[in-house]
């Protein structure tokens, strides 16, 4: 991975967007020596946006099944009259 200052990054921008997409590894862009943001391939984010969604979903599903395990479930017969459904 490699850190440039923005003030670089601006002058070959061109040059690490081709390395980006080609090697698959993000570049930090810094600011007084700390990174401010990320150079990364539209594909590679794509997965990892993929993956953090998945990961939520996954959570959210456990902490349903906590719930349920917890407070037990709830008859069909209530969930109809709770949605007027009887």
């Amino acid at each position: 991975m490699l850190d440039l200052p923005v003030s670089v990054a601006c002058s070959r921008l061109d040059e690490i967007v081709d390395d980006v997409r080609v090697r698959h590894e993000p570049v930090f862009l810094t600011r007084g020596g700390r990174r401010v943001a990320a150079v990364i391939d539209a594909e590679d984010l794509d997965r990892l946006l993929g993956a953090a969604e998945d990961l939520a979903d996954i959570e959210a599903a456990r902490a349903a099944r906590a719930e349920v395990s917890a407070q037990g479930s709830i008859p069909w017969d209530r969930v109809k009259a709770d949605l007027g459904l009887i």
